[in-house]
């Protein structure tokens, strides 16, 4: 029996039993780690409350055996909170449906448990820090989440010099099968022609350029996140659940359809 202590994000709860329940993080060493958190929807609960999604908290794991992962869940015996980030996402629908989105993408990029995957952990914790702070649209931070999720993954786009034979840009032509921007000679069936704009904010959002990115035409922000959507769809292989209830336009979404949450979950 051994215990391990590590720092993560919540990315999603699950309930087990009366007053249980199974805790999903994205931690810094031990990479995505499913948990049983005991007790921890009872109303006195001493910790039950950090064990929320968008919370970055520093976690205590009691297993059998010498290894985290194993045939059982661990248990999660101690939480200190080390930012509460939910208490302001979950405020603004803009926020918490991009935060929602983050959070999915983050589980769907570290698929095999006990695997340690640092750069996506960092980039989660920088991501909801940016989104709470509420200094950029959310809909630009979700869009730069993904495509620095997409280039930890090793698949990163081009949006200046061509993917196929890196002719340098811009070029005219963006095929998300081909890997971003590609030359007349490279082109291939599918291509679309995305504005100058479009690929200059998505270059922006991809190297961190905000002052670029905040600047942007809304309809240039608009067409950006559609070539995002595609090309994480192509690259996931499915798209995010969570994905078709983040606000584009600044306003409230209607509602999901029979009572569903935007993280796919039923009330």
């Amino acid at each position: 029996m051994t215990l391990f202590r590590d720092d993560g994000i919540v990315l999603r709860t699950q309930k087990l039993g009366e007053a249980d329940r199974i805790i999903t993080l994205l931690t810094r060493q031990h990479g995505r780690v499913r948990a049983v958190a005991r007790g921890v929807r009872r109303t006195k609960s001493k910790f039950g409350a950090r064990l929320e999604p968008f919370s970055h908290v520093d976690a205590q794991f009691f297993a059998r055996g010498s290894e985290l992962i194993g045939r059982g869940l661990p248990m999660c015996t101690q939480v200190e909170s080390i930012a509460a980030h939910g208490r302001t996402i979950v405020e603004d629908y803009g926020r918490y449906t991009a935060g929602t989105a983050m959070l999915e993408t983050a589980e769907r990029f570290t698929d095999h448990e006990g695997e340690p995957n640092v750069q996506q952990y960092l980039l989660l914790v920088g991501g909801l820090r940016t989104l709470a702070a509420g200094q950029h649209a959310p809909g630009l931070v979700l869009d730069a989440f993904l495509l620095r999720s997409l280039a930890c993954g090793g698949y990163a786009p081009s949006f200046d010099a061509c993917a196929r034979c890196g002719l340098p840009g811009p070029n005219r032509f963006f095929s998300v099968s081909a890997g971003g921007s590609v030359c007349a000679d490279c082109r291939v069936p599918g291509s679309v022609v995305p504005s100058p704009g479009a690929l200059r904010l998505l270059g922006a959002l991809l190297s961190g350029d905000w002052a670029t990115a905040d600047a942007a035409e809304s309809r240039h922000v608009r067409e950006g996140s559609g070539l995002v959507s595609a090309y994480l769809h192509w690259h996931l292989e499915r798209g995010l659940r969570s994905l078709r209830y983040v606000d584009r336009t600044g306003t409230p979404a209607p509602p999901p359809p029979s009572g569903e949450r935007p993280d796919g979950r039923l009330p």
